[in-house]
């Protein structure tokens, strides 16, 4: 008997007829292949920006030498200011280029691809932009910079950052938070994401997956630092967690038209923070909490929770939506940003990426978006920044803020059959 063709099942045949015909799924493969091309070409023919480079290397041979103590890891912009995982990171860029600026570029330039790969991951899976948006995230003059021309420790941290982003919404959420806690070690910037990620944290697990995820994540920054806390802890803790330098004027894009007298003042950077911490708790408690009857409300039906399960010693899970989770986390850093005292050029990588996501969160016109979209990166490649674009940056922040608070907030979690079946 001749043999029988054995046919695909079905559903695997339809998945992956489904795949293929995936118009978001081509589109962002053509943006990768796209915007690799642009980077060689930008490696190829851009000259290189020499800014943080050498400083780099020289902290960096300091700790391969043997030193340990913070206050003595200098460079040519001065001592250390980073955690611990920034000196691992670039003792490998090191090893690998030889110090190098061209292979150093080629690295990067595979960085930022990986980074846009995530990012675009990220967009895919919340399903709230129409998919021809995702060209936006390519088209950042100063983004390219940031990455290939001048290899700042930003692009490492914003790609950890991303990374952990998709690892929660994969629902990884203790590899997320170690992944999260690597970012922070490299550049303290990710802290602005810790109150938007806490409160999913909360929404998401009980007191033992909180606590668990927390200590992997604790866990993360005790091990990076330990040769440093051993010997000169002080030094370590003083150097590359300090939370007060006061960043000089003229790098300011965003408060440039501020008086340089105000700008490096104590009451500016406290009225900054409490702006900060006001804009967090009203759009916690009117946005991201509006389901669970506020931010209060939510708190204190968390803490009834821990009574009523304790006895049992049951952990539970919820599933939240994508979109609520990437929004969440996205407006909380923005806030940030927007209350920030000083943004340098590479800081631009803080939020670039999350940008496009947050103006399809407003009710704007698409129109208006562009408008908006185009504006910031305008602002951003004024050099050096003056009164009138650190005013106009400053204005478009704000009104994209507002678009944020007028949006529909999304309701936060899975109900279907499915998940039920997930969380048990």
């Amino acid at each position: 008997m001749a043999a029988k063709s054995v046919k695909p099942p079905r559903k695997l045949a339809n998945s992956r007829h489904n795949y293929c015909r995936n118009p978001k799924l081509a589109f962002a493969l053509c943006l990768i292949l796209a915007d690799a091309i642009l980077v060689a070409l930008i490696i190829a023919y851009v000259p290189y920006t020499k800014i943080d480079w050498d400083a780099y290397m020289s902290q960096v041979s300091g700790f391969l030498g043997g030193e340990r103590d913070y206050s003595k890891l200098q460079g040519d912009t001065g001592p250390l200011v980073y955690p611990a995982g920034f000196l691992y990171i670039y003792s490998a860029i090191q090893h690998v280029t030889g110090g190098e600026v061209y292979p150093a570029q080629i690295l990067f330039g595979v960085l930022y691809i990986i980074n846009l790969g995530i990012v675009l991951f990220i967009y895919a899976k919340t399903d709230a932009l129409p998919f021809w948006s995702f060209c936006l995230l390519s088209l950042s003059k100063r983004v390219h910079s940031i990455f290939v021309l001048r290899l700042f420790n930003d692009c490492f941290a914003m790609t950890l950052l991303h990374a952990a982003l998709a690892l929660v919404l994969l629902r990884r959420w203790n590899l997320g938070l170690i992944i999260f806690s690597f970012a922070v070690s490299i550049k303290m910037n990710i802290l602005l994401y810790a109150p938007p990620l806490l409160l999913l944290m909360l929404k998401a697990m009980d007191i033992g997956g909180v606590i668990m995820a927390l200590a992997g994540a604790a866990l993360v920054q005790i091990l990076l630092a330990l040769p440093f806390i051993v010997s000169h802890s002080f030094e370590y803790i003083s150097k590359a967690f300090n939370l007060g330098r006061v960043f000089i004027h003229f790098w300011s894009v965003n408060f440039k038209f501020v008086p340089e007298p105000i700008f490096v003042s104590k009451q500016f950077a406290v009225l900054l923070l409490i702006a900060h911490l006001i804009l967090l708790a009203v759009f916690a408690h009117y946005k991201w909490c509006k389901h669970e009857g506020g931010l209060l409300i939510f708190i204190n039906s968390w803490f009834l929770s821990i009574k009523l399960r304790f006895p049992n010693n049951k952990s539970s899970f919820k599933l939240l939506k994508e979109e609520h989770v990437v929004t969440t986390m996205f407006v909380g850093n923005f806030i940030g940003i927007l209350c920030a005292r000083s943004l340098h050029y590479q800081f631009y990588s803080w939020y670039f990426f999350s940008l496009p996501y947050l103006l399809w969160r407003t009710p704007f016109p698409t129109l208006l978006r562009l408008v908006l979209f185009a504006g910031i990166e305008f602002c951003w490649n004024v050099y050096p920044s003056n009164m009138y674009s650190s005013i106009l940056l400053l204005s478009l922040h704000l009104i994209l803020l507002w678009g944020l608070w007028c949006g529909p907030a999304e309701h936060p979690y899975v109900h279907s059959e499915a998940s039920d079946r997930k969380q048990k």
